[in-house]
């Protein structure tokens, strides 16, 4: 677990701000704190259309909506449960919102036993994350629970 980058993360959040606010600098931070990640950000859920919505993030132009029953994220959203991909070519179903992305990494974002959100990053390197980097962002994660 990376204690330095939940630490910042911490000292970054503000709770008087507005939640994109605070989304906007995490997804910045995370981003320049995880190696070799080329898209870091959020979508968050409307759990009654079972949709999400592109939330702040550092990368390129990214999906606007992606339904829960598609992709990484929607695997992550359904399992409540982070969702690793070394290798997104691999993925049945994986969505394809930056075509140089090789492995994925989602962790959801549970407030009062429901998926509010998720923090996902793409990276253009095959087999970039590892368990710790899941550990790290669920600790992320229950941040931004807080915020709300």
């Amino acid at each position: 677990m990376n204690n330095l980058l939940i630490e910042k993360c911490r000292n970054l959040v503000d709770k008087d701000l507005p939640l994109v606010s605070n989304l906007a600098n995490i997804s910045r931070l995370i981003y320049e704190e995880i190696n070799n990640t080329c898209w870091a950000g959020f979508y968050m859920c409307d759990n009654l259309k079972q949709v999400m919505y592109l939330g702040p993030f550092q990368g390129p132009v990214a999906c606007t909506t992606i339904s829960f029953s598609k992709g990484v994220c929607g695997a992550c959203v359904r399992s409540k449960k982070p969702v690793l991909v070394p290798d997104v070519h691999q993925f049945p179903g994986h969505i394809a919102c930056y075509s140089l992305t090789n492995s994925e990494v989602v962790v959801p974002i549970i407030h009062d036993d429901l998926v509010i959100g998720v923090i996902d990053l793409d990276s253009t390197n095959f087999n970039n994350y590892t368990e710790e980097d899941i550990k790290t962002l669920e600790e992320i994660a229950k941040i931004v629970s807080s915020l709300l």
